[in-house]
C-alpha cells in the first residue's frame, strides 16, 4: 500500500507535484489499470491534487471562470458528461447548449437545459479547473474537470469520438491560467450539522406545509424552514407521503421501467452539480458490487451495496402528485432519486406509479 509509506516525516512534501507524481507512478507499476479518482484516495490525497501535480506533464490548470469556459462548450459539439458521488457516476452524452446563469445572494447557480445535457450548478463549490489528457498519445481522452475546495470533482466535460478536437484545443488555449502550479491547496468542508431531535420539531406546521407544497423546488426550502432533515422528514410524515422499500428497489425500479418501457428521470448530484437523464433504459448489467445501466447516451454506475436506505416519497404540486425513489447512503447524502419522465404542467405518468407501485413497502418494525 502505498498509503503506508506516507510517514509523517513525509507529510511536508506531501503537497508538491513531483512527491505525488512519483508515487503515482510506483502505484501503476502494481495497479496499470488504476483510476486516478481510487489511486488518488490510495495514496491519502484528493483527486484534485493528483489532477494538479499533472499540470504541465498533460495536464493544464484552467481559470475557473465557469460563465465564460461552459458556453465555449459548445463549440466542441457532442460530448460526455459526467458528475458522480461516492456511490453513483452518471455520464449523458449530448451537447452543451442552452446555458444560463444566475445568482441570488451568495449563491451562484447556473443551467443547462436540453434533452440530453440537463445540469444544475452551484457555482460555489466550483474553484478549481483543468483541461486532462491521459491515456496513450495515439488515442488520447481529453476532458475538462472541476473540483470543490477539498480536491473532490464535482463535474467532468470528456471528449468523445465525435468531438471538435480543434475546439478544445481553442478553449484550453484561451482559458489556461497563466499560474501553472502543480499543486492544490484543498480545504476540508465542516462536517454536517445532526439533525434537530423530533422533539423540537414544529411536525403539525411540517405536514400542512407538505400537504399544500404547489412545486417540487419547494420541498428543499421548506426542509430548511421547519430546519428538518430528509430522511428525519420521510419518517415522520406519514405513509400517505414517504414509506421505505428494500433496498433492491433500484435494481427492480430499472428493471420494470425497461420491461414497460417507461421513460423516467435519473437525478445523481454532489455539492457543485445535479446531473439528469430523462428517458428510457435499455440495456442493465451487474457486475461486481456495481448496478449499471449501458446504453449508448446514458451510463449510470451505481455501488448497490452502499445503498442504507431507499424510499418511496410523495410530494404535491399543481400538477398533481410527484413520486420519487429516494436512495441514501449511510451519512445521510443522496446517491440518486429516479422520477417518472415529466416536464412542468404535465402530470406524473401512470405507468411510473404503477411502478412504484410494484415496490414492496418495508414491514416496520
Amino acid at each position: 500500500m502505498i498509503q503506508a509509506a506516507l510517514k509523517t516525516e513525509d507529510r511536508a512534501d506531501c503537497r508538491k507535484g513531483a512527491y505525488i507524481r512519483e508515487k503515482y507512478e510506483q502505484l501503476k507499476e502494481s495497479e496499470p489499470k488504476i483510476r486516478a479518482r481510487n489511486a488518488a484516495e490510495e495514496m491519502g490525497f484528493s483527486e484534485g491534487e493528483l489532477v494538479a501535480a499533472h499540470v504541465g506533464h498533460g495536464n493544464t490548470r484552467l481559470t475557473c471562470d465557469v460563465e465564460a469556459v461552459l458556453p465555449a462548450i459548445k463549440e466542441c459539439g457532442h460530448v460526455m458528461a459526467l458528475t458522480r458521488n461516492e456511490a453513483c457516476v452518471h455520464e449523458r452524452k449530448g451537447e452543451y447548449d442552452n446555458f444560463s446563469a444566475s445568482k441570488h445572494g451568495r449563491m451562484h447557480m447556473g443551467l443547462f437545459v436540453n434533452p440530453d445535457i440537463d445540469l444544475r450548478l452551484f457555482f460555489n463549490h466550483w474553484q478549481h479547473a483543468f483541461a486532462v489528457v491521459e491515456g496513450d498519445a495515439e488515442d488520447p481522452r481529453r476532458s475538462i474537470q472541476f473540483f470543490d475546495k477539498s480536491g473532490t470533482a464535482v463535474h467532468k466535460i470528456y471528449m468523445t469520438h465525435k468531438s471538435d478536437i480543434a475546439a478544445y484545443d481553442t478553449i484550453v488555449e484561451r482559458f489556461t491560467d497563466d499560474n501553472q502550479i502543480d499543486e492544490m491547496v484543498t480545504e476540508a468542508y465542516d462536517a454536517p450539522a445532526a439533525d434537530l431531535p423530533d422533539s423540537e420539531i414544529d411536525w403539525e406546521g411540517f405536514r400542512t406545509t407538505w400537504e399544500n407544497l404547489k412545486d417540487t423546488h419547494d420541498f428543499f426550502p421548506m426542509l430548511r424552514k421547519f430546519k428538518v432533515g430528509r430522511q428525519q422528514a420521510f419518517r415522520k410524515i406519514g405513509e400517505d407521503f414517504a414509506y421505505r422499500i428494500d433496498n433492491a428497489s433500484l435494481r427492480k425500479t430499472l428493471e420494470l421501467a425497461r420491461d414497460k418501457e417507461c421513460e423516467i428521470m435519473v437525478f445523481v448530484g454532489n455539492r457543485g452539480c445535479i446531473q439528469i437523464h430523462s428517458g428510457p433504459v435499455k440495456k442493465l448489467v451487474e457486475h461486481g458490487p456495481w448496478y449499471n445501466v449501458l446504453d449508448p447516451m446514458f451510463n449510470l454506475h451505481l455501488r448497490e451495496d452502499m445503498i442504507a436506505e431507499t424510499w418511496v416519497s410523495k410530494k404535491p404540486t399543481e400538477d398533481g402528485i410527484v413520486t420519487a425513489v429516494e436512495l441514501f447512503a449511510e451519512d445521510g447524502s443522496i446517491i440518486a432519486t429516479l422520477f417518472g419522465k415529466r416536464k412542468p404542467g404535465i402530470p406524473e405518468l401512470t405507468l411510473w406509479r404503477e411502478i412504484v407501485d410494484d415496490l414492496e413497502p418495508l414491514k416496520q418494525a
